[in-house]
């Protein structure tokens, strides 16, 4: 699988699988534009700090592409806000020479039961996971029919597949994009523009850090509590990783005749 001479724009590509996909894309041979943001709404920021600095770590990411040998570019963006998405679009276009492929993966987690969910957290929750992955995808449209053999890759997730308690709100962005993807894909056809989704079990990136703290028993070491998610969760018995997701996402950006799909990476964890 090659995509030498392709050109693809990673939302969230700054850390975990953003990076992850963004290096594998460019191994692969594209050339990638890194969108962030440096940071999101404090009062419900789901890693407990608001400054995430998130253009610094796309700059870094956009250093390691270079020296794959690609071309990069980092882009402060937030991917809630249609004039950001829009200057982001245009941006890869006029520096990288056009987009094709799209990768939506920026997003945010946070864990309160229902009865306990703050409005302002579960609006931050659609926004971001739900809303982004709309704004980026009508934006990229009209780039995207301009190359054969475009593609769209929005980052679900297996909370995406089967609800989880605490994550009614997280799961329910998911399931979203689920079904926003394939959608999508019917509708975008006739250009012949694909649309797929990925949907990540476990991995030990920031996100995973804070849900190991909120749903680790009581006096639980973290190690031990991770090490448990591990053996418990997944049948394969190991944590999936950036690269996996990376791998996953350059087939789906080669692959002519795969449309439509939300494909887990969970190590068997979700079977549909």
């Amino acid at each position: 699988m090659t995509l030498q001479g392709k050109v693809a724009l990673v939302t969230g590509g700054g850390r975990g699988i953003g990076r992850g996909i963004a290096l594998a894309l460019a191994r692969a041979g594209a050339d990638v534009a890194i969108a962030e943001v440096d940071q999101v709404a404090s009062a419900a920021q789901q890693y407990r700090d608001a400054a995430l600095s998130g253009f610094r770590a796309a700059e870094t990411v956009a250093d390691e592409v270079r020296a794959l040998g690609r071309r990069a570019l980092a882009i402060r963006a937030d991917v809630t806000r249609a004039a950001d998405v829009t200057a982001m679009i245009d941006g890869s276009v006029a520096q990288l020479g056009g987009i094709d492929v799209l990768v939506c993966n920026a997003g945010v987690v946070h864990v309160t039961p229902v009865e306990k969910l703050a409005e302002e957290a579960f609006d931050l929750t659609i926004a971001v996971n739900v809303k982004g992955v709309f704004l980026c995808c009508k934006a990229a449209i009209p780039a995207l029919k301009q190359r054969p053999g475009a593609s769209i890759i929005n980052i679900a997730s297996v909370a995406g597949k089967n609800g989880a308690p605490g994550m009614a709100h997280y799961c329910a962005s998911k399931f979203a994009v689920v079904g926003f993807t394939n959608s999508l894909a019917k509708e975008l056809a006739r250009y012949g523009i694909r649309a797929n989704a990925i949907c990540p079990g476990i991995l030990r990136t920031q996100m995973w850090e804070y849900l190991a703290d909120e749903f680790r028993s009581p006096n639980e070491d973290k190690e031990v509590a991770w090490a448990r998610y591990v053996r418990t969760l997944i049948p394969l018995g190991r944590a999936q990783t950036p690269d996996d997701i990376g791998q996953l996402a350059v087939y789906l950006a080669s692959a002519a005749n795969v449309t439509g799909q939300a494909i887990n990476v969970d190590g068997g964890m979700e079977l549909h």
